[in-house]
């Protein structure tokens, strides 16, 4: 499996303080896609759902887990590798949020078990309307798990999209629902400040 990033504590992508999983990989190419990095499989981000789990764990042993954020790429992109890595991981947190750009009823059922929380559909530049855990308004949220019925209920109502920068090693990621543009606003942004992405 091809996964990119693991990041914690990420506190813009569903309620609490989660583990943000992004994989590689995506046919679909939106235009304005947040992460077009993540569209080609690179195989420094070859991995297996049991190096992934140790990584987590050593996160959710130091720290308070309230869910997981899985995304992309587009994580049903891979599916098989997908559904391993859930059963890992939701004994962790029962809250499993993913993003795909599939329609649900386009998806296998047996690709949803284990999932909490579905946003399906592709983005849409254009209907990026800031909308709350979304980044176009096609997109839809399907609870899964009814128990956390409340809790993204409450969130949806209380909260709004913001961002929220990781420093890494490769540099700053920038993670959460960008409005449109976003891209070409940084770049003029950098390129006033005389820094380049070379």
């Amino acid at each position: 499996m091809y996964v990119a990033r693991i990041l914690y504590p990420v506190e813009v992508l569903g309620p609490g303080k989660r583990i943000g999983i992004w994989f590689c990989g995506c046919p679909r190419r939106c235009q304005g896609c947040s992460n077009p990095e993540l569209w080609e499989f690179h195989e420094r981000y070859k991995t297996t759902p049991e190096i992934l789990y140790k990584m987590i764990k050593d996160i959710a042993d130091n720290n308070a887990v309230d869910g997981f954020t899985i995304t992309g790429g587009d994580p049903m992109y891979q599916a098989d590798e997908l559904k391993v890595l859930i059963n890992y991981i939701r004994p962790v947190s029962n809250d499993i949020l993913v993003y795909t750009g599939y329609k649900i009823n386009e998806l296998d059922p047996k690709y949803l078990k284990g999932i909490s929380v579905l946003i399906d559909g592709e983005y849409i530049e254009s209907r990026n309307n800031n909308v709350i855990l979304r980044g176009s308004d096609n997109q839809e949220i399907h609870i899964l798990d009814e128990s956390l019925n409340d809790k993204y209920e409450l969130y949806c109502k209380n909260e709004e999209n913001k961002i929220q920068n990781f420093s890494t090693k490769d540099g700053i990621i920038s993670v959460g629902i960008h409005k449109p543009n976003f891209i070409k606003e940084l770049n003029q942004n950098m390129i006033k400040r005389g820094i380049t992405n070379e």
